[in-house]
């Protein structure tokens, strides 16, 4: 073979394992971010009311989903070392990618057939193929992940790699971006979320072919003869247990998986707590979200590949700190980010505005209505924001939702809030006073001269902050930079986006290569499993920290809490010889070969 068609070769397979992660990332973006939690939940809402009873538990739709996902993960994540151990001794990477891919995408596909059933299963059929496609999602993973050592020398792996995740963010970005044009244009419409959900199952399948016919099995030495199910789960567990008593020959490959353990715990919480703590503490709305992940996307692609230029430069390792410093800042900097003051009429949630020439014109109504980024009142009956909007009933534009009895939203004219007349001064005046405690602000425009001019900003507003042990680093943000040059919250999202981006999916491939550098080639798949369960089982503490702190102080103090995982694995990155670890695995592998030709 000519050495023009061995580099052909070469870089089909590097492009083949890179058009994996471009085409599996449209699960990751559209399925699992952008539209089925949301589909889902409207779903539950419809079937079920707000809990349903598994067992002697009642339990909400997010809950329920929340566990689902976490089961299917800890699931993929308990049996991945003991895989594999069992794609070391046999040449099934490429084969058990297949079948885990296959039952991904299927799992994908069927989950848009949920509206074909009746109303009652709807969200149990979507739950439970969700499952299904996220075990074939993560279990797949290990064994795509196993494929980096053999694909290239130790130096090629931080570019291999590199590439891989800028592929994968820049074809989940792509679809999403058409996804979210065709589901807005069609007003989210049910065929056109069957439509997005099914084509990111066809989108992953077709980007896989790719690398089915591009990626070589690796070749193994001594294969091992086949096992039945029994004898392959006792050989699995085995190794798995000999390999934890091998600390000591692999002591740096588990110290940088422990350091792997934090500092990936504190990417993974950065990005899945961004969308909780966008809406609920600076009062984010669902667009500002989906703008953000878009912005990910797009910038964390060219940014990868260029971290592999840095790590050209410098080294995989300088390079990779290099990205958890900035991934430790941005942690640093959400604590700064705050709401602006409302000031104009206009920003509130709630506006009450006199329609006469005069305050004292006898044709003139106070017309009330609300902002489109207002929230909703709790949408539970007994809750207490429901009471207060069932008490101003005829005052405020609202309407009874159509899933829940007894519970009240605003009401819509087509894609413009409804406006409500009323002449009730008292009552107008008993609602402000009423709303202090809230987490909703009004302002009144003309009219009575005891109204006129009158706002009130709920203690539950995102723009109310002061009192938390770490609001003043928000409320001098906001007075001395982001109010004075007017960068809204929105916008100081984006910059957030921007930045995490930045660093997104350079250090993830950066991890995965430095990982794969001192990984025996002999034995990838069975560490690579033990890398997929730690980074699997470290998904699950930053958040709980994060809950657990909220609950105890704020918010802003559970989002602080993200930076000791950043910096915990960073100093704990810098004790890891790489060239030690490198010439371990060197090591595993000459004595293995060893032990093959011996016994040939």
């Amino acid at each position: 073979m000519s050495e023009n068609s061995v580099q052909k070769e070469k870089r089909n397979v590097e492009r083949g394992f890179a058009f994996y992660d471009w085409g599996k990332s449209a699960f990751e973006t559209s399925v699992s971010v952008a539209i089925l939690p949301a589909w889902f939940t409207y779903l539950f809402l419809e079937a079920n009311g707000l809990n349903v009873r598994i067992g002697s538990i009642e339990m909400t739709g997010d809950a329920v989903w929340s566990f689902a996902v976490s089961g299917a993960a800890l699931l993929v994540a308990l049996v991945s070392p003991s895989l594999g151990v069992l794609a070391d001794r046999r040449r099934v990477k490429m084969w058990w990618l297949r079948i885990l891919t296959y039952t991904g995408v299927v799992g994908t596909i069927l989950i848009a057939a949920a509206p074909f059933l009746p109303i009652s299963t709807q969200w149990l059929w979507m739950m439970v193929l969700f499952v299904i496609a996220n075990v074939g999602l993560n279990g797949a993973g290990v064994f795509y992940n196993a494929l980096l050592p053999h694909l290239g020398e130790p130096e090629d792996m931080d570019r291999i790699s590199n590439l891989a995740f800028a592929y994968g963010y820049l074809g989940g970005g792509l679809l999403l971006v058409f996804h979210l044009g065709l589901l807005i244009g069609t007003g989210y419409a049910d065929w056109a979320m069957m439509f997005a959900i099914a084509s990111s199952g066809v989108w992953w399948y077709v980007f896989a072919l790719l690398t089915f016919r591009w990626v070589p099995e690796p070749e193994i030495s001594n294969e091992m003869e086949p096992l039945g199910f029994v004898e392959s789960t006792k050989l699995g567990v085995s190794e798995v247990i000999k390999t934890l008593s091998e600390v000591r020959r692999f002591k740096v490959l588990f110290l940088y998986m422990f350091a792997y353990f934090l500092f990936i715990d504190g990417i993974n919480s950065v990005t899945s707590l961004a969308g909780v703590f966008g809406p609920a503490v600076l009062g984010l709305t669902t667009q500002d979200l989906i703008m953000t992940i878009l912005v990910i996307q797009f910038v964390a692609a060219p940014c990868a590949v260029g971290y592999t230029k840095l790590a050209e430069v410098w080294s995989t390792k300088a390079a990779l700190q290099v990205a958890l410093v900035i991934g430790t800042s941005v942690v640093f900097m959400a604590l700064s980010f705050a709401p602006l003051q409302l000031e104009s009429h206009e920003e509130y949630d709630i506006q009450v505005t006199w329609s006469g020439v005069n305050e004292s014109d006898p044709n003139g109504v106070y017309q009330v209505t609300f902002s489109p980024s207002a929230g909703e009142f709790a949408q539970v009956p007994d809750h207490s924001e429901q009471e207060l909007a069932k008490r101003y009933l005829h005052v405020l534009p609202l309407v009874e939702n159509k899933q829940i009895e007894d519970v009240y939203e605003w009401d819509w004219d087509g894609d413009f809030p409804r406006v409500i007349e009323t002449t009730n001064i008292t009552a107008i005046s008993s609602f402000f006073t009423e709303l202090e405690d809230s987490r909703f602000s009004a302002s009144v425009d003309g009219g009575d001269t005891v109204l006129d001019g009158r706002t009130v900003v709920g203690l539950g507003h995102p723009t109310s902050i002061g009192d938390g042990p770490l609001d003043g680093i928000a409320v001098f943000m906001r007075d001395n930079f982001w109010q004075p040059f007017g960068i809204d919250v929105t916008m100081q999202f984006l910059i957030l986006g921007c930045i995490f981006g930045s660093i997104q999916g350079g250090s993830q491939g950066l991890a995965r290569s430095l990982f794969g550098q001192m990984v025996p080639e002999s034995r990838s798949a069975e560490f690579f499993g033990f890398f997929g369960f730690f980074g699997k089982v470290a998904a699950l503490v930053g958040p709980v920290m994060y809950g657990v702190l909220a609950v105890a102080y704020d918010s802003r103090v559970g989002i602080a809490s993200i930076s000791i995982l950043f910096i915990s694995g960073t100093i704990m990155l810098r004790f890891v010889d790489v060239e030690a670890g490198i010439e371990a695995a060197q090591a595993e592998d000459r004595r293995i070969r060893g032990q093959s030709s011996s016994e040939e």
